[in-house]
């Protein structure tokens, strides 16, 4: 397993290492993992030069934790309908919901490419953000979830009066924790290296997210490696950051909503 991990992490230390190299040393064989001085020009080109990789930047974090944020709540709202409210069709009604996912999204870019024109949030952060807050496997995962729960907590609850709200609010949410957890690590990654979405319905420079900045650095006839690879290495610092900030509840979340066979 250390091997293996090893092997998978090996091209993110050589995209740190090729961000403070120089030019030439990008292709040298064998590769030289530390650079023979320490380069940090091409950091500092990225976020002071004329690429606007601060506005890509800013505009990944404004879609990625508004549509976490989103994804999280309307998921957890639709999975306790799912889970806990007894109402004609249910089920059937959720089987459809599910199998959503087998359809590509590819398939739905010119049904969205339509609507958005149509509402007018064509070529604005919203064409990313308002379908990221819809997530289907985030209704399963939670969905899962409240299932596990003992039904006699609720129906205590209700014999107390509580209402479905107040159920939800306050029983359900805390004890979902580490499920809301996991959605909101996952849904967050998901939209942080969204390529497509932005591609197709953003035309607006000003307006794009991380991954179509990095384009940016592709040239007419050549690739500057150093700042691309600056670039991601700096893309990945959020990411970082929400796995560490939720990685102890990853394990317990996904053990709690495993489905048992």
């Amino acid at each position: 397993m250390f091997i293996l991990g090893l092997a998978m992490i090996m091209p993110f230390i050589w995209m740190i290492s090729t961000s403070f190299k120089s030019p030439a040393e990008v292709f040298e064989y064998p590769i030289r993992w530390i650079p023979s001085h320490f380069n940090m020009e091409h950091h500092i080109r990225v976020w002071t030069g004329s690429m606007g990789f601060a506005t890509y930047y800013m505009n990944s974090i404004k879609v990625a934790v508004v549509c976490t944020i989103g994804a999280t709540l309307l998921s957890s709202l639709a999975a306790y309908s799912f889970a806990r409210i007894t109402f004609k069709g249910r089920d059937t009604l959720f089987l459809i919901y599910l199998s959503m996912m087998m359809i590509p999204p590819q398939v739905l870019f010119v049904p969205k490419f339509i609507m958005f024109e149509w509402v007018g949030i064509y070529n604005t952060l919203w064409a990313l953000i308002l379908p990221g807050m819809i997530s289907i496997f985030g209704v399963f995962l939670m969905r899962q979830f409240f299932i596990r729960i003992p039904s006699e907590i609720s129906e205590s609850a209700f014999m107390d009066g509580a209402g479905h709200y107040r159920i939800f609010l306050q029983l359900m949410l805390p004890l979902a924790k580490p499920a809301m957890a996991t959605l909101a690590i996952i849904d967050f990654s998901w939209h942080w290296n969204d390529y497509e979405n932005a591609l197709v319905f953003l035309t607006d420079r000003k307006l794009y997210t991380i991954p179509l900045g990095l384009q940016n650095f592709i040239m007419e006839f050549n690739v500057d490696y150093n700042g691309m690879m600056a670039a991601a290495s700096a893309a990945i610092l959020p990411m970082i950051f929400v796995f560490m900030l939720g990685q102890k509840f990853i394990i317990q979340g996904i053990s709690n909503t495993a489905v048992k066979g």
